[in-house]
């Protein structure tokens, strides 16, 4: 699952936005993805309610390609609204695939989106098949729907469902769910995936992946949502559910610190920019080296390189230009490799890095194909030495919460040693944030406990059987002929 590019791709991003008068709630929502747009790039989705009636639009593509001026105009106006950037771990790159998800049922219509992974999906999913439920997608979010549907058929109201639904979902999900007159958010009973709300000046009540997406849409931050509270948003104001709080301990993602969340955001209290400063300033104090400049692999390792290089007291330098014009769905027409995409993607500045020793800091090393092709560049760019640092340790193990890393078979870590790997990648030195330097990396926030997982294979739940894909598995040939015949 890992990308050709060898790095690691973002996770999915939600948003809400629930107003107490019939309003244009979709550029708020537009405005809110755009935000989020590095959470998810392959498609994207909008879903709003006027009075009960629920009208969506989704597709594969980025937000401003997916939503046009007529396509705005047709979803028209509505008191919430609920949208979704997707990079899928779990579910084919496919437009059904892509969110929300909109389910008709006897109780009324509900749309959904989530950001996460079930480490239960498939089980669920068997059960829910055994007891005919027809699956049109191959989405774990799919699966939360239905348990929330059935939940509902015997439950008060939709935030009984969720909160029953719970009991049942196992590993990391924040979620958006929209009912005929109810907005309802919540999130895991260990807080894998950030999930917060705030207000604007008129009214209107926003729930995002990050803060980044409050901001950006005039909203003031009111809280982060705790891990395993339900909050439930409606005409008759704002209320919290906590039946499933405190009843495991927290294990937030490092990986939203480290990469995926928006340097501008802050995650469960915690400025992820000052994280990444922190991570290189750890870096530079375990692995100093005698150098002309610092650099930051962009976007992620440029606060790592501002880190570092006031640690060291190296000169920090602008090393690259990134097209930012390119997504992650860019084909070169006629490519003849992939070296060719990161030359595109990725220019380094001759005038920063010509004739000078180099510390070129990155998020992380996953294949170690993409660092190769970075050192390359430099060196190319007139670079007389080239000492690369990674503000993440070594990858030595998949993750089932929601980055796409599902195989040691991809990870270099697991196959090379340090010098091995500096040797791979052509770095004059090498390197990685420690084990324990990035346990302090986050400090400073209110979250009681993270995730490490990928790092040292402590995962905080049950590990799922088979494939994270296993919804898109051929079906093996003796269970076709067990078909077959059972069929005559």
């Amino acid at each position: 699952m890992i990308n050709d590019s060898g790095k690691l791709h973002e996770e999915c991003g939600v948003f809400a936005v629930f107003s107490n008068t019939v309003t244009d709630v979709a550029p708020t929502v537009y405005y809110g993805l755009f935000a989020l747009q590095h959470r998810g790039q392959e498609g994207c989705g909008i879903a709003i309610n006027n009075d009960g009636v629920i009208s969506s639009y989704k597709d594969l593509g980025l937000v401003n390609d997916v939503f046009s001026h007529d396509v705005m105009n047709k979803l028209g106006q509505g008191n919430m609204a609920i949208g979704h950037v997707r990079y899928g771990t779990t579910g084919n790159n496919d437009r059904i695939n892509v969110q929300p998800i909109v389910v008709n049922h006897v109780k009324g219509r509900m749309a959904l989106a989530h950001n996460g992974n079930l480490v239960n999906a498939a089980d669920l999913r068997e059960e829910l098949e055994l007891n005919g439920s027809i699956f049109h997608t191959t989405s774990d979010t799919e699966v939360i729907s239905y348990v929330i549907t059935k939940e509902r058929l015997n439950c008060p109201s939709i935030e009984d469902a969720v909160n029953k639904a719970m009991n049942r979902i196992d590993g990391a999900y924040s979620l958006v769910v929209m009912s005929p007159s109810k907005l309802i958010a919540a999130r895991d009973p260990q807080g894998f995936r950030p999930l917060c709300y705030g207000k604007t000046d008129d009214g209107r009540y926003i729930v995002a992946s990050e803060t980044c997406a409050l901001d950006a849409v005039g909203a003031k931050f009111v809280k982060d949502i705790d891990p395993g509270e339900i909050v439930v948003f409606s005409a008759e104001g704002v209320r919290s559910i906590t039946d499933h709080c405190g009843q495991k301990e927290q294990s937030l993602c490092i990986f939203e610190h480290i990469y995926f969340a928006r340097p501008d955001s802050f995650v469960d209290g915690r400025s992820v920019h000052a994280s990444r400063v922190r991570a290189g300033e750890l870096l530079a104090k375990a692995h100093p080296v005698d150098a002309d400049v610092v650099i930051g692999v962009p976007d992620s390792g440029l606060d790592a390189a501002i880190g570092y290089a006031k640690e060291s007291g190296i000169p920090y330098g602008i090393g690259f230009i990134k097209n930012k014009y390119i997504g992650r769905t860019f084909i070169a027409p006629g490519q003849k490799s992939r070296e060719d995409k990161v030359r595109i993607k990725l220019n380094p500045i001759a005038e920063v890095v010509a004739g000078k020793r180099v510390v070129m800091v990155d998020d992380s090393i996953v294949r170690g194909t993409t660092s190769a092709r970075i050192v390359r560049l430099i060196r190319e760019a007139g670079a007389v030495e080239v000492h690369v640092r990674s503000s993440a340790p070594p990858f030595i193990a998949p993750c089932y919460y929601g980055v796409d890393i599902d195989s040691k078979d991809k990870l270099i870590a697991c196959k090379h040693s340090i010098p091995e790997i500096k040797d791979i990648i052509g770095a004059d030195s090498l390197g990685y944030l420690s084990y324990e330097d990035v346990k302090k990396i986050a400090e400073g926030g209110h979250c009681t406990g993270f995730c490490y997982a990928c790092f040292d294979e402590k995962y905080p739940t049950i590990i799922p059987k088979g494939s994270k894909n296993k919804f898109e598995q051929p079906i093996p040939e003796e269970k076709k002929l067990k078909n077959k015949k059972g069929e005559e």
